[in-house]
């Protein structure tokens, strides 16, 4: 019997796998970086240990310091979670060296399938059917379109699709880049890119025993950057033959390697019906709770079990319903998914019925690595939690998820909520016409535009001035309980300017005898008006907006949709402005390449740095033509977000 377990992992993976630990009455271990020293898996757990440093190299990622916890702390056994050193064999071996019990595949199996060229080769060996491979080295024109792809890992890092011979060599560097930063592995393969297919994926789990269940299928054709965004079992595509036969080479694929545990077995769905091998996953899958919330399991528990030498009945249960879950990403699509860092200030998700746990009926399942008041930093992956919605159909399940992301607060952070809502409420998406090819053909531009428009963003600007308002009276020493600006005589409006979505907004009102009026916002009326809360008419409807003011800017919720303001001063301090032409860092991170050099001539959306910010690489491009006035970094520099990385000179002011 496992009595401690360390969970070698940060984030909402951690919390999952420590609240199955606390059903199960097992102890449990949380390891930190310096950087996660307040997260709420080290809170939760019954003990934790300091992995000093901040980067993944020299915390998540160090088998040294990840055993020395495990010793000091007592543990008997180490749970991986998914991302790290979840599919490294070197560290399962470690752990069982070490006398310690491996909770997951044994280590011979995630060598097998730690190479994805070696793992084809295995696969078609058992009769799965592969996609070829093809040598970067050899592609000629014949073979494009294809997918350049790390041999290790996966996420979407070290990935590149190549249309044209001329961008094979800067595609095949930039993953091998981006491979040897996530894995330590630079080796990429080439295989031929299906157009429009899907991405669908078996859940396998299997005991010691040779037992091996199949759960079904889930969907997950709809990522950005070859990572999934949203997941969901069944998949619409997917009739009972189609099932039987993708079960049953996921089937095989784990006899052939001696599986044991739980994992999932990827493949590409050609739109003729052909399916292709893409890897096995020799871990948990962020999207396990699709799963089981359909099937009625405890996939973490049942790891645990079979870890244990647990016998798995002959049968699995039988599905029942829908679920749909959601990754919410600290990114903003509209800026070719940007990530973001800093202060989460809020974040509540008010129609959740439960956390890291099936509903005891049909609902909304959050399972979320951050809390209000998170600092969400640069080193790790962006994503914040995932939202899961079960429901007896597909379509009950898309409102449901997409009602409970419209109704949460999250404050202080960019994300892709509003993306998620749409997609989920699109009609091609509805319709179960999703495919890998699905972001680029309905495209960004209606995707990722905010919930609130043009009129929703000028009365959630008068709320939060009249919730300002309120809270300057609040505080007022003299006649704090008249409205701020109330007048017996008609006089000047009342004037305050916010930064919006899409500009500055200038918000003007009078507030007297006869009430609220304003020109931003004609015949809408005030019912009420505090620093937090404001009550308005407006076309005819009773409107209730919530106000917070954190971090510098005032954020507004309400059905219109999430809106975030920032204050204009009335008087700029003229030091604060930055030089015409400059670029600026949109994130934090590291400088991997500088693509100009001074006095250079650019044109508009050229790359001129490469930053490295949460494992990927993302291009800053000059806003229009020009000369290079001044170069402010070179490769291997740490900036800011804000950082003025270079000067462009002959750029509009």
């Amino acid at each position: 019997m496992i009595n401690r377990v360390l969970v070698a992992n940060r984030g909402e993976i951690a919390r999952r796998v420590l609240r199955a630990c606390r059903d199960l009455g097992v102890g449990t271990v949380a390891v930190h970086s310096d950087p996660d020293a307040g997260a709420p898996h080290v809170r939760e757990a019954d003990v934790a240990g300091r992995l000093p440093g901040a980067s993944p190299a020299e915390t998540y990622l160090s088998v040294e310091r990840l055993l020395a916890v495990a010793k000091r702390a007592g543990a008997d056994a180490v749970h991986p979670g998914y991302g790290f050193l979840s599919e490294n064999a070197d560290f399962a071996r470690a752990v069982v060296g070490a006398g310690l019990t491996w909770i997951g595949p044994p280590p011979e199996a995630i060598a097998a399938m730690g190479s994805k060229i070696e793992a084809k080769k295995l696969m078609a060996a058992a009769d799965v059917p592969v996609l070829p491979e093809l040598d970067p080295a050899r592609v000629g024109g014949a073979d494009l379109p294809l997918l350049v792809k790390a041999s290790a890992g996966g996420g979407g890092r070290g990935m590149r699709v190549v249309r044209t011979p001329e961008d094979l060599p800067d595609a095949v560097a930039g993953a091998r880049r981006e491979a040897e930063s996530a894995f330590g592995d630079p080796t990429v393969f080439c295989e031929p890119l299906l157009e429009d297919a899907r991405h669908i994926e078996v859940q396998i789990l299997a005991d010691a025993h040779g037992t091996v269940w199949t759960l079904g299928e889930r969907e997950c054709s709809i990522q950005r950057r070859h990572q999934k965004i949203i997941e969901e079992a069944p998949s619409p595509a997917v009739g009972p033959e189609l099932r039987a036969r993708l079960c049953g080479a996921a089937a095989s694929a784990a006899r052939a390697i001696g599986y044991v545990g739980a994992g999932t077995v990827e493949f590409m769905l050609a739109r003729d019906g052909r399916f292709y091998f893409l890897e096995v996953n020799t871990r948990l899958q962020v999207e396990h709770p699709v799963t089981e919330c359909v099937y009625g399991v405890d996939l973490v528990r049942l790891q645990i079990e079979v870890a244990e030498g647990a016998r798995l009945p002959q049968a699995p249960p039988e599905p029942r319903g829908h679920a749909i879950e959601v990754r919410l990403y600290a990114e903003d699509p509209a800026q070719d998914w940007r990530p973001a860092s800093g202060t989460m200030h809020t974040f509540e998700v008010p129609g959740a019925d439960v956390e890291f746990a099936v509903p005891a009926a049909h609902g909304v399942r959050l399972d979320s690595g951050v809390e209000s008041g998170a600092e969400v930093g640069v080193h790790y992956d962006p994503m914040l939690a995932k939202v899961i919605a079960w429901a007896p159909s597909r379509a009950a399940a898309a409102r449901r998820l997409a009602a409970a992301l419209r109704g949460a607060r999250i404050h202080g952070l960019t994300t892709n909520r509003d993306l998620l809502v749409r997609i989920l409420e699109e009609p091609a998406f509805l319709d179960g016409a999703t495919d890998t090819g699905y972001l680029d053909r309905v495209g960004l531009g209606a995707l990722a535009a905010p919930l609130a428009d043009e009129a929703a963003v000028r009365v959630c600007a008068l709320a939060a001035a009249l919730a300002q308002a309120a809270a300057d009276r609040a505080g007022a020493a003299v006649l704090g309980g008249l409205p701020s600006g109330w007048r017996n005589v008609r006089s000047q409006p009342q004037r305050r300017t916010f930064q919006g979505p899409g500009g500055p907004v200038d918000v003007d009102y009078r507030l007297d005898r006869n009430g609220l009026a304003s020109e931003l916002c004609p015949g809408t009326s005030l019912l009420s008006a505090s620093p937090e809360r404001v009550v308005l008419d407006h076309d005819g409807l009773r409107e209730t907006f919530i106000v917070t003011a954190a971090g510098g800017a005032v954020h507004v919720d309400s059905r219109l949709g999430p809106v975030t303001l920032v204050a204009v001063p009335r008087f700029a301090d003229p030091s604060g402005r930055i030089a015409p032409g400059s670029l600026l860092a949109p994130m934090p991170g590291t400088v991997v390449r500088v693509e100009t050099a001074p006095g250079a001539d650019v044109a508009e959306g050229q790359t001129l740095v490469v930053l490295e910010a949460m494992k990927m690489e993302h291009r800053v491009a000059a806003p229009s033509a020009g000369t290079v006035a001044e170069l402010n970094v070179t490769a291997g520099q740490q900036v800011e977000s804000g950082a003025v990385l270079a000067v462009i000179e002959g750029t509009p002011e």
